[in-house]
């Protein structure tokens, strides 16, 4: 008692972490402020070349899907929010209608467009079916195709049948698929995440930790600035958490 006044203790539990955070790391260090902010500087910088490269990819519409779909799953979707939306706009505008065989390619058309709310039908599908009215069983060999399909089954609605027959189909083939050793490491690793939990359905921060490890693995097909860019984003964020538990390990600590 100080003062006349008593205080009375708040009766909280111990902090879980103890002064870890306190005693064992200095976060925000000089060394690691300056670290901090070359990162936030850089991060800026390969912000507008992605937007760069947004821009470049108008006359090439499946990879401008491509991109859009590689930002998305990375988690750093976000910085192109206005960027994305005008682009897939402009896709939908220009040619609603989702054409061409290649079964990757309408797809993600059909998966980014339906996920971002423009109506688009699941009929584009019936082409690769049989004359017997199953999917063909050549299908089975394009495995990035079966992959797209099955991402693509998880936004059907009540009147998609042809997409609760699509998952069937696909799940089974990409089950199958990731039990043979001749598959490609690469995709054998992305069919293990996606029959996980599809990316839609991913929280995805939580997502793009993971798909982070595939892509940067696919040589062929990776781009290195977004590739750079999806580390760097992640490394700030692990930063503000960091930081935000050091707070918490001290206020429960002065308690």
């Amino acid at each position: 008692m100080e003062d006349g006044i008593v205080r009375h203790s708040a009766g909280y539990s111990p902090s879980v972490w103890g002064d870890y955070f306190i005693k064992n790391h200095a976060p925000f260090s000089s060394t690691t402020q300056k670290t901090e902010e070359w990162m936030r500087e850089r991060v800026g910088e390969l912000v507008t070349k992605v937007k760069n490269l947004l821009d470049n990819t108008y006359e090439d519409e499946l990879q401008s899907l491509e991109l859009i779909d590689s930002l998305q799953r990375l988690g750093v979707g976000y910085h192109f929010e206005e960027e994305i939306d005008k682009r897939l706009r402009e896709i939908h505008d220009h040619n609603g209608k989702i054409e061409g065989n290649d079964l990757q390619a309408v797809a993600l058309k059909f998966r980014l467009l339906r996920q971002h709310g423009y109506n688009v039908t699941s009929d584009v599908f019936s082409k690769y079916k049989d004359d017997e009215g199953k999917f063909k069983s050549n299908l089975a060999n394009n495995v990035r195709g079966l992959l797209s399909l099955y991402e693509a089954c998880f936004l059907s609605t009540h009147e998609d049948d042809i997409l609760d027959e699509a998952l069937k189909f696909t799940k089974h083939h990409l089950q199958s698929l990731s039990e043979v050793d001749q598959v490609d490491p690469t995709l054998k690793s992305l069919i293990s995440l996606a029959l996980e939990l599809p990316f839609h359905r991913k929280i995805p921060r939580l997502g793009a930790r993971y798909y982070m490890r595939g892509y940067e693995q696919d040589k062929e097909n990776r781009n290195d600035v977004v590739l750079e860019l999806s580390k760097l984003d992640f490394n700030l964020l692990q930063l503000l958490h960091y930081e935000e538990a050091r707070r918490l390990s001290m206020s429960s600590s002065s308690n």
